[in-house]
């Protein structure tokens, strides 16, 4: 009911945005745009997939590795479940197989993947402030924005750098928590705790992953800038790292699905001084492409990780 509810509301700003522009004028913007360097942008998808996979493998404690190709087919199937499936089934996927493969306990492997959404937002956050902090049309908004990233980048910080500080945020959290919400609160904490001890200890492993994780979100901003070359417009690509992870950051909100229609408006209002609206709607599209190609490699692999989310979803609920 919640997936149908959220793509209602998708669907319902997506019909405000196309409804305010010339639809026709969106097929324009696609026929007169570059061919090569939309055949390029969308071509990176292949190389951030399998970086990655690679991240993912050098998560994995021990001596015994997933593979980058095993690896590879998990970050597919987890595309497939995250777009399709509420509450990250993608991520519970991960976590469970290392798991199920006993590379790690089922609280380090919780842990890990926790860790690897972690590197993903505080990347996200360190270009998006690396980017507000130097762009030039600044307003109100656009302090108060950049105030509040680079808060969000600092505090993400102090939560993985501070055992202590972490604590005392869950402990505070969990207080004013409604009591349905607890429960997640206190297993995200401990997952949290079993994280620091495990990356601490290897701070060689933690480097590595977490300059994968810069270089990764660089590709994902570079390609968006890439999406507005191939579509015959140009913005400062500066710009790009200001801009784009704001919209990114829109889509992550809980109100549509996958982020499409927020990420949408997102973009046509932060691009306004470089693009036109059909332009950014158009931008909008190349953009949920990231997301959906990769789902479409991945379904395939689906099948054979089924029973094991379905084994997963059991034992969380205390089936046996």
């Amino acid at each position: 009911m919640k997936r149908m509810l959220s793509l209602g509301v998708s669907l319902f700003i997506l019909a405000v945005i196309y409804w305010r522009l010339d639809f026709s004028r969106l097929g324009e913007v696609f026929q007169h745009g570059d061919v090569f360097w939309l055949a390029v942008s969308l071509g990176l998808v292949v190389p951030l997939t399998m970086l990655t996979a690679w991240r993912l493998d050098q998560l994995v404690p021990g001596g015994v590795r997933l593979g980058v190709m095993e690896s590879n087919r998990l970050i597919l199937v987890a595309c497939v479940l995250n777009l399709i499936l509420p509450s990250k089934m993608g991520d519970l996927a991960k976590a469970w197989f290392l798991k199920e493969r006993g590379h790690a306990s089922a609280g380090l492997a919780f842990a890990l993947v926790v860790f690897e959404k972690a590197c993903d937002m505080l990347s996200l956050l360190l270009w998006c402030a690396f980017g507000l902090l130097l762009y030039q049309q600044k307003d109100t908004l656009f302090w108060v924005m950049t105030a509040g990233v680079v808060g969000g980048l600092v505090g993400g910080l102090a939560l993985l750098g501070s055992p202590g500080f972490a604590g005392l945020v869950f402990k505070n959290a969990g207080r004013l928590a409604p009591v349905a919400v607890r429960a997640k609160l206190a297993k995200l904490a401990g997952a949290w705790s079993e994280m620091h001890e495990f990356f601490w200890r290897d701070r060689a492993r933690l480097l590595r992953v977490a300059g994968t994780s810069m270089f990764i979100w660089f590709l994902h901003l570079l390609q968006i800038w890439l999406f507005i070359l191939a579509l015959g417009a140009t913005a400062p690509f500066l710009a790009g790292l200001a801009l784009a992870p704001l919209a990114i950051l829109a889509g992550l909100l809980p109100l549509t699905f996958a982020g499409i229609g927020t990420r949408d408006a997102a973009l046509i209002f932060f691009f306004h001084p470089y693009l036109d609206a059909p332009t950014a709607a158009a931008l909008g599209i190349l953009c949920t492409m990231r997301y959906v190609l990769p789902a479409l490699g991945g379904l395939p692999f689906v099948s054979g990780y089924l029973p094991r989310l379905r084994l997963a979803k059991a034992e969380s609920s205390g089936v046996k």
